[in-house]
């Protein structure tokens, strides 16, 4: 893995430590790495430099804030025009930006053009982003509507 990306196997190391243990000191973090702390830091200056680390956060609990439903929406957009404006795609793409309730907006190859997964308070609040915001926007078409039950697994650690 660490051949096709420039990563040797300390960098890797570095890594999956920060992935496990994203708050540990620069010494806590060299033991878990066998480097000393001062080559730590530089290790893991240069992988922030390089963007191998693309940023640092907090897992919030979504229930403890307010957030209790999850959705994943399917999204189909007109056709793209003809007249140069700009696509029904790429003012789709800016539309999303501004929508604090889609946390992930992927792009897709087949039926659907996008999928977004939603996190809302409840199905009052999911239904207002749906007809006030989502189906409001003129380059949508079509979206199906999936709602999680329950979460199996969640994990944000890359399988490095």
């Amino acid at each position: 893995m660490g051949e096709e990306t420039g990563l040797d196997a300390v960098d890797l190391r570095v890594l999956r430590a920060l992935q496990a243990h994203g708050r540990a000191s620069f010494e806590e973090l060299s033991a878990l790495v066998a480097l000393s702390p001062s080559a730590t830091q530089r290790r893991v200056r240069r992988l922030e430099e390089e963007g191998f680390i693309a940023g640092y956060s907090a897992r919030v609990n979504p229930a403890r804030v307010g957030i209790h439903l999850t959705a994943y929406i399917n999204v189909r957009l007109e056709k793209h025009r003809e007249n140069g404006k700009r696509g029904p795609a790429d003012e789709f793409a800016a539309a999303v930006q501004a929508w604090p309730e889609v946390v992930d907006c992927m792009a897709l190859t087949g039926e659907m053009d996008y999928l977004l997964r939603v996190l809302v308070a409840d199905m009052e609040h999911f239904s207002a982003f749906v007809m006030d915001k989502l189906l409001r926007h003129p380059a949508v078409q079509d979206c199906k509507s999936s709602f999680v039950l329950s979460q199996v697994k969640a994990s944000a650690v890359l399988p490095i």
